[in-house]
Formats: C-alpha cells, structure tokens, sequence
C-alpha cells in the first residue's frame, strides 16, 4: 500500500526540521525527506561549529549543537523522517501530490518546499593548482573540525558574514589569521563587522589572490594583488580558508512534473508562503518575497506561516488554536 501524507516536507535542513516540529504541534501526518545522510543541511554538513547569533533564546549556539536541539524538537511526534532519499519528481494528483525518490512513491495532500538553496557547490578559487591544493587539504572551503586549524597559520578569504565568522570562529585556536577581501567594505552584519575589527584577526582589503604556490617546506606562498593598483604581495600560510559562497543548483527541482514560479532562480511565494501551486508551499533561503532576508531566523517565522495555511485550508476541521502555549502541553511531573 502507498503512504499518504497530511504534508511532505522535502528538505532537511533547519527550515525544513522546524517546518516538520510545527506540523507534529498540529497533529498533521507529516513526512521529512532530505537528500543528504543526515538531518541539518549545510549548517551540519558544512559549518557545524560555526558560532549562530540570531536563533531566539541563544545568544550563541554551535550549528551542531543547534541541530541536535533540532533533531529533540522532533522526536516528540511520530514524525516520518527519510534521509539519503533525494525526490526525483513531485507530480500533482487528482487529489494530492505523489512523491517520488530512489525508494519509491508515497502520496501527500500538500507539500513543503525547504530546500534552501538546493545542492550546494562552493565557489572556486579561480587558480590553476586549486584541484591539487584541495586534495592535499591545504586549500578548505568549509571547517567541519576546527581543531584541523589550530596552530596553523590561517588565510581565510571572503567579505561575507561566512568568511567573517569563519576568521572570528578560528582566531582562538589558530596561531594566525589573515582575512583578504577585495573590497574595504565587508557585506556582514555590522556588528560582526565589528567584533572582526576588535579582534587579532589581520585585515588585508582590497585585494585579490593571484596565485598560490607550494613552498618547500610545504607551507604556501599566496601571491596578492591589491585593486586598483599595481601593488602585490606574498603571504605565507599553512592553510587557505576560500569562502566565496555557493553556487546553487537547482535542477532537481526543474526536473519535476511541477511548474512553481520562480523570481531569479527562486521560488515566489506570498505572505502565507503559497506558491502558484495550489497545495505547494515553499520557505527557507529558497524562496523570494518583497523584504525577505536570507537567514534562519527568516526561515523560522515561514514555516508555522506554510503548516497553518496548509491546515486552515486544506484541514479546516481540525482548526487548532493559535497560542503555541495550547497547542502542546507537557505531561505535569508527578
């Protein structure tokens, strides 16, 4: 017999874990299906000790700490959660949606869409010897350990908030750390802005990297060059942090029997998270409204925002109450 769904959630990342823990507060039959071998996408894949500010209640957490915290949320309903299970086709039904991916079909009567920004590849260092540097692992584009980095010196490249936190997250247990932007204005959040500036982190804006080579004692020299100018000069390091970002790559999506509209490669939805679609929906840093913010804590708010326009609806009578305190009450100690 087929599976049949309340809602199929398809992304297992932060988003799509909250989006799931809502959907058990209103007692939907939900199923979680992620692509990836664990729960927490690039957070838990790529950044797991990566310090997060803007959760509610935490004034710092881990990533992996954030997604274990996560990964509690969830046990307390009888949720269906596949991992390792990428969908290969979302087909619309005369009631519903069948799902399809490498196990098989199950059937839904809405979907979720939290894919954030779909497989996710780094974006490259453009030098000649990247592939080798990569595969010698002194060239990184990601800490998953950072004690892989300590007494090293570090050069971290990037003017974003990942490149930022990432100079910030290694400061205390590298032996140096470098960060180079080819602007000198970095893109971060101000007040991370300013915690790099009170730290010991070097800055060296604006420049570009030009080259990198393998000195003999195996460190790198990495040649610079300074915009705008003729200046260039060489740093040596132990290891090279590149944080480009990512390039996303959406063609799952594209190959399914579902035409959502999309604004610049995202997803359109409106202010209950609705695409044009009847019965999809679509939150995370997937998805494009007027004002939104690409952040977790964006995330957050749009995944009650989906569960209840998919319950109010679509399942009008099991219309719940809208204070979170009733919806689920602990079993009082005894």
């Amino acid at each position: 017999m087929t599976e049949t769904y309340d809602i199929t959630i398809i992304g297992g990342g932060p988003v799509g874990m909250f989006a799931a823990f809502y959907a058990g507060m209103r007692n939907a039959r939900t199923q979680l299906v992620e692509s990836l071998d664990d729960l927490g996408g690039q957070v838990n894949a790529l950044y797991p000790e990566k310090t997060i500010l803007d959760v509610a209640g935490f004034p710092a957490i881990q990533g992996r700490d954030l997604i274990a915290a996560q990964r509690q949320q969830l046990a307390q309903f009888p949720l269906t959660i596949k991992t390792h299970q990428p969908v290969t086709n979302v087909e619309a039904q005369a009631e519903g949606f069948q799902i399809t991916t490498p196990a098989g079909t199950t059937q839904t009567r809405t979907v979720i869409i939290a894919v954030g920004n779909g497989a996710f590849q780094p974006r490259p260092l453009a030098v000649p010897n990247a592939a080798e540097l990569v595969a010698s692992g002194q060239l990184r584009y990601s800490v998953p350990d950072r004690e892989a980095f300590r007494g090293k010196r570090v050069l971290v490249a990037g003017g974003g908030d990942s490149a930022i936190d990432q100079a910030l997250m290694l400061e205390p247990v590298a032996a140096s750390v470098t960060l180079v932007h080819r602007r000198n204005q970095f893109r971060g959040l101000e007040h991370m802005v300013d915690l790099l500036h009170q730290s010991t982190v070097k800055v060296q804006t604006p420049y570009l990297i030009r080259n990198v080579t393998v000195a003999a004692d195996q460190s790198l020299n990495v040649s610079l060059k300074q915009v705008g100018a003729t200046e260039e000069q060489t740093l040596n390091v132990d290891t090279l942090l590149v944080s480009y970002g990512f390039t996303s790559d959406y063609h799952v999506i594209e190959g399914w029997d579902l035409q959502v509209a999309r604004e610049r490669r995202l997803i359109a939805v409106d202010s209950t998270m609705t695409t044009n679609v009847p019965g999809v929906y679509a939150i995370g840093d997937g998805v494009t409204y007027p004002g939104k913010q690409p952040l977790i804590a964006t995330g957050y708010g749009e995944a009650p925002l989906a569960v209840h326009g998919i319950m109010d609806r679509f399942f009008p009578e099991r219309r719940g109450p809208i204070h979170s305190t009733s919806l689920h009450r602990p079993t009082p100690h005894q």
